[in-house]
């Protein structure tokens, strides 16, 4: 048994989401062969990879298909998110991915959502930033836990830190209950001062918490920085789906991919009885992610304790992370990391070989 035997098999593994195999998209790394035992590492798109475990499993398939042992495996499943960019744009300096969450309007949970989302993309091993770009209304610091005003140093600031976050908001720089009472421009050089003049280090994600609707902030995010693509948040009723198509023709518009589309408040299950009721109507967040040719990230319910810890400044993802509104949080992250890989994948064909 040799290298090269291994690399033959593991070439006929495909990665399901860029549909391309393992080997030739230089993933397959590290393989040592001592006797009949085997390891290698296996360097995935994004260390939230949904689909880590079919993946790791089929490599095992091939290899035990050419004569190893499942027992005598030893596969590395990892990450490394790639740096997304689009000519003529230059995101700030050791950020790979920027994701934009947005909503057609208020009160669908947008934050709630952005919040811990990042969590859970941090606790898959991902090293993450959240950017709070509600200049007028920022809700960030409250649902991480902190509104004490961040370090300056040298001019730059120094992003405020919990559960594994990196964030900034302007709701860490003002009293919390003085008005940002501000014209477009101003908000504008805010976000870009987020963007340029906070010291954001190597990150692979950094989460733009984008205020409602398809304003200033929307457009100076989309034409700042080169965006890995877009998140729309919304409820299942009807007037929430009208503006969440707007804020994707917004996307469209400003030539932004669509990573998918989130439903938030879906339904909400009695503690007490267990029954389910649909508050909100349900299923109207997958019908416009199909009417619009746009993926389906999933369905998050109505449930107390998130709204409890986003209050108290424990978001439940981190507080709570074996919950099963955390695991539907890990699996909305999960595929919110794997469409960006692809559309990261694309814009950066051919693949550089390492």
């Amino acid at each position: 048994m040799n290298v090269e035997k291994v690399k033959q098999a593991l070439s006929k593994v495909n990665d399901p989401e860029l549909q391309k195999d393992l080997v030739s998209l230089n993933m397959v790394r590290d393989i040592k062969i001592d006797g009949d035992k085997l390891s290698l590492t296996v360097m995935l798109t994004t260390p939230a990879c949904p689909l880590k475990a079919l993946i790791e499993e089929e490599c095992t398939k091939a290899l035990v298909a050419i004569g190893f042992k499942p027992e005598n495996i030893k596969i590395n499943m990892t990450g490394e998110v790639r740096q997304h960019n689009i000519q003529g744009k230059e995101g700030p300096k050791g950020i790979s991915q920027i994701i934009a969450i947005s909503s057609g309007k208020g009160g669908v949970g947008k934050t709630t959502v952005s919040v811990n989302i990042a969590i859970a993309l941090s606790q898959a091993g991902a090293r993450v930033g959240l950017l709070d770009a509600d200049i007028t209304g920022p809700n960030i610091p409250i649902m991480m836990g902190s509104q004490d005003p961040p370090i300056v140093e040298n001019g730059k600031i120094i992003p405020k830190e919990n559960y594994g976050i990196k964030y900034i908001s302007m709701g860490v720089l003002v009293p919390p209950d003085q008005p940002v009472v501000w014209r477009g421009p101003m908000l504008d050089g805010v976000i870009k001062q987020f963007l340029r003049d906070v010291v954001w280090g190597e990150l692979d994600y950094l989460i733009v918490d984008l205020p409602p609707g398809t304003g200033d902030a929307q457009l100076t995010i989309c034409q700042a920085v080169p965006l890995a693509g877009g998140v729309i948040v919304t409820t299942p009723q009807d007037v929430a789906l009208l503006d969440s198509k707007k804020s994707i023709n917004m996307f469209k518009q400003m030539k932004v991919s669509i990573l998918g589309i989130v439903e938030n408040m879906s339904f909400f299950i009695c503690p007490k009885c267990n029954e389910r009721t649909e508050i909100f109507s349900c299923g109207g967040g997958e019908n416009a992610a199909n009417t619009f040719g746009v993926p389906f990230l999933g369905r998050i319910p109505i449930e107390l304790e998130v709204r409890i810890g986003g209050d108290s400044g424990k978001p439940i993802t981190a507080i709570n992370p074996e919950h099963p509104i955390s695991k539907t949080f890990k699996e909305v992250a999960g595929q919110i990391a794997a469409s960006a890989s692809v559309t990261t994948f694309n814009v950066r064909q051919p693949v550089v070989m390492i």
